[in-house]
């Protein structure tokens, strides 16, 4: 009997070594890349999931029904789904401050959103630091009462595609205003839509010595993720860098979106394969 419960005992902690190891290697995250779309057969070959477009170039919502369906039929047999785009809003379309024009940035979104929903898009990603950046002189708590109001207007827009906008922090260098995971998390209260949610970008967070903790603390905000090194920008794994506290972040707040390499390639065939190795390997360790 001691013999038989010792073999039990000893097959009993072999499966459950078996399965934690095998646990390790499980897919984490679906990761992409912000590219152009022709390089989907390459990053699928490097194990990638998805891509992630920008608006100008795929949806051009500036362009007629007729030239964009050329890009439907690019798509069609596409090897990697597209679900992402960023690029928003152009720089001449106001965002904030005197020359704000809300009216026809929700024309130009309605229609990006529209094409969205056509091709597959789930994310569309609102950095535009140009279109929301607040003019030299303009009162900073007027821009923030404009922009809550531009997101709640296009909340309802979005949800009638079946698109959620993503609020992009960007960095002072690039932007003055939402320049941090806490001050977009703080404006998301207020806006209170499901389809106006945040991104958090490692990059920026870096740029700004922003903790990880912002992830924790606005988790319930967060539905895509962008990363790069805060050297250069360059792809994870470049210069070594350490993205493991703000993986295990996103793990404590149960996570389920994806995540984009937005980062400067020097060469995307050669270190397409390497960079994702690298994410996944801090992501589980």
């Amino acid at each position: 009997m001691k013999i038989l419960l010792t073999y039990l005992l000893f097959v009993f902690f072999i499966i459950t070594a078996y399965a934690q190891s095998t646990h390790n290697f499980d897919v984490v995250v679906e990761i992409g890349v912000c590219t152009n779309f022709s390089n989907s057969e390459l990053l699928k070959e490097s194990g990638y999931s998805y891509v992630e477009e920008g608006v100008g170039r795929l949806l051009m919502p500036n362009n007629d029904d007729e030239e964009f369906n050329k890009i439907l039929i690019d798509l069609k047999d596409n090897p990697l789904p597209i679900y992402a785009c960023n690029g928003f809003i152009p720089k001449e379309l106001k965002s904030v401050g005197p020359d704000a024009v809300h009216d026809e940035i929700l024309a130009f979104a309605e229609t990006a959103f529209r094409r969205a929903d056509m091709v597959g898009v789930k994310i569309i990603v609102f950095g535009s630091g140009g279109s929301r950046s607040i003019p030299e002189g303009f009162d900073r708590d007027v821009a923030r009462l404009q922009f809550i109001d531009l997101c709640k207007r296009m909340g309802p827009v979005a949800e009638r595609y079946g698109v959620t906008v993503v609020i992009e922090p960007l960095n002072t260098k690039e932007c003055n205003f939402i320049n941090s995971v806490a001050e977009g998390g703080e404006l998301l209260k207020v806006v209170n839509h499901p389809n106006i949610q945040l991104l958090a970008d490692i990059y920026h967070m870096k740029m700004e010595d922003e903790g990880h903790e912002s992830i924790v603390n606005y988790g319930k905000f967060i539905k895509h993720v962008h990363i790069a090194e805060k050297q250069d920008r360059a792809v994870p794994g470049t210069n070594n860098e350490d993205f493991r506290a703000y993986f295990n972040a996103l793990e404590e707040i149960g996570y389920e979106g994806k995540l984009s390499v937005e980062a400067r390639w020097a060469n995307l065939q050669l270190q397409a394969p390497e960079v994702i190795k690298t994410i996944l390997y801090q992501y589980k360790n």
